[in-house]
């Protein structure tokens, strides 16, 4: 079999930038910010949903959706389609 030859060469300038992300990458593993804000997170994941029902044309509100969210019954009005 032939060897491979890759279109370019890694250079120690190459081998030091990954080794700093991959030192960067462990340290975010010791990083719990992501677990300071869950109230954030959550708001931000309901408006998600919010904004993508919207563009849907679905007319739930955010508490609706908030209130789906959390498992509680929702009852929306029925809309009506013109044909």
């Amino acid at each position: 079999m032939n060897q491979y030859q890759p279109p370019f060469s890694i250079t120690n300038q190459m081998l030091d930038y990954v080794s700093s992300i991959m030192e960067k990458l462990g340290n975010l593993d010791y990083y719990d910010n992501l677990n300071k804000m869950p109230v954030l997170r959550k708001h931000n994941r309901i408006y998600s949903i919010h904004s993508s029902l919207a563009i849907e044309a679905n007319s739930l509100s955010f508490n609706q959706v908030k209130d789906v969210i959390e498992g509680k019954v929702v009852i929306a009005s029925k809309k009506k389609y013109k044909k």
